[in-house]
């Protein structure tokens, strides 16, 4: 009786003991997760973000600015804002009004710019010196320089992309940046040194969470994809001019060759024209 006792006390303190040693492991378990997840919360980008300006003009797409806004708004502690040449009302390419409480004349600094496009009135943007010099000084001390859609079209302009590695919209992607210089590469977004430059309108978001991910790595990005839920599934695999039938394809380089065909002709004499520096 008394060795059953013995045995039964050494059995209850292992048990005891064994319990105590499961309940440590789970908690430091558990401070070992709060710990990762603090870390993925609290990652530092690489360089310092503070301030990120999407320039927009009357006739800009839509979601060339508010995509790229509502990726990089997910960095912590920064002024995003949209810039416009004046104050005021700016209006997209439907007449949807944005009110923008900054020109062009306040922003003298920003860390990542994004200059989105449009169509037609992105290339009377092409033309505007103020803004175009506005660009030049900002890039000066940029960490990002960045365009999206028909937006390289502004970015090539101010001469930032010559000899670089640069996309654009499709519309006669490859005669636009030569024009202005620049290497055509058909992606989706493409990388040269600190300018990012992307294909049309939805290419944006894609590149702006590769910026978003070369600032803060991939656990942190995960988190941005998720919460915008960014999972894409198109109805069919095409948007781009290698997946969409050639008959698509032409029937939108008709449209838009009406409209802008004569512009660009016109920009090719004006350069030929022109004597090289």
């Amino acid at each position: 009786m008394k060795s059953f006792q013995i045995f039964l006390s050494f059995c209850l303190g292992f048990c005891a003991v064994t319990l105590a040693s499961a309940q440590t492991s789970k908690e430091d378990s558990l401070a070992k997760r709060h710990e990762e997840l603090m870390a993925i919360i609290m990652t530092q980008p690489k360089v310092p973000i503070k301030t990120i300006g999407i320039y927009v003009y009357d006739g800009y797409n839509t979601l060339d600015a508010v995509g790229p806004y509502q990726v990089l708004s997910e960095l912590m502690s920064v002024d995003i804002f949209f810039v416009a040449k004046e104050k005021g009302l700016v209006k997209n390419q439907r007449g949807l009004q944005v009110k923008v409480d900054k020109s062009i004349a306040d922003v003298k600094h920003l860390d990542i710019l994004v200059i989105p496009g449009g169509a037609r009135e992105t290339f009377m943007q092409t033309q505007d010196t103020a803004v175009l010099n506005w660009i030049r000084r900002i890039d000066k001390t940029s960490k990002y320089t960045t365009s999206v859609c028909t937006g390289g079209w502004i970015l090539g302009a101010t001469g930032l992309l010559k000899g670089k590695n640069a996309t654009t919209n499709w519309y006669r992607a490859e005669e636009f940046m030569q024009l202005y210089g620049a290497n055509f590469k058909p992606e989706r977004y493409v990388q040269d040194g600190k300018y990012w430059t992307s294909a049309g309108v939805t290419a944006g978001m894609d590149m702006a969470l590769g910026i978003m991910d070369d600032l803060m790595g991939k656990k942190y990005t995960q988190g941005v994809m998720l919460d915008l839920e960014y999972d894409p599934k198109p109805p069919y695999n095409a948007g781009s001019v290698k997946k969409t039938e050639p008959i698509v394809v032409d029937m939108m380089l008709q449209m838009y060759d009406m409209g802008l065909r004569p512009l660009l002709e016109k920009e090719k004499q004006k350069k030929a024209a022109s004597p090289k520096k």
